[in-house]
């Protein structure tokens, strides 16, 4: 099967001018979920899963994926984080992921919750994957959804 892709090309990317802008206290919060099987879910909580501790290892993944954001994120601008918060709340079948991150600067911080909550998400899955792949190799079962963010606070 073909894919078509359109190409659409705009003027111009730009980083925004920030220079002017007061360096305040800023926080932002960002959550998502992962879907997997009960049986999944079980070897993570009895710490059976083959690959390790798998929510130790998310919440590494979350705070260099934060720290990084810059780096993966073409027009965020690099900021000093001063706090990283990372929670995750395990349900019969899911696994939320909540990122709190803060800093004192001239922008907010969304971006690089978003990114953490991606990344812990992704690194959950991978630790996973073994335990949740069906006969022909796919995931039928398991997705990352509902990454959003929940609250953006400044000043």
């Amino acid at each position: 099967m073909e894919k078509q892709f359109t190409h659409i090309e705009s003027g111009r990317a730009r980083m925004i001018d920030i220079g002017e802008k007061q360096e305040i206290p800023r926080l932002a919060r960002a959550a998502g979920e992962i879907i997997l099987s009960g049986e999944t879910i079980e070897k993570i909580r009895t710490g059976t899963v083959e690959k390790g501790n798998v929510l130790a290892t998310a919440r590494v993944a979350a705070v260099l994926a934060v720290k990084k954001t810059p780096e993966i994120i073409p027009m965020c601008h690099q900021i000093p984080i001063t706090a990283i918060d990372v929670d995750f709340k395990i349900g019969e079948k899911t696994i939320s992921a909540e990122i709190e991150v803060r800093t004192i600067g001239k922008t907010g911080v969304e971006m690089e919750a978003l990114t953490g909550v991606s990344a812990a998400l992704l690194t959950i899955w991978d630790m996973v994957k073994s335990a949740e792949k069906d006969e022909s190799g796919n995931y039928p079962g398991t997705s990352i959804q509902n990454i959003r963010v929940l609250e953006k606070l400044k000043g």
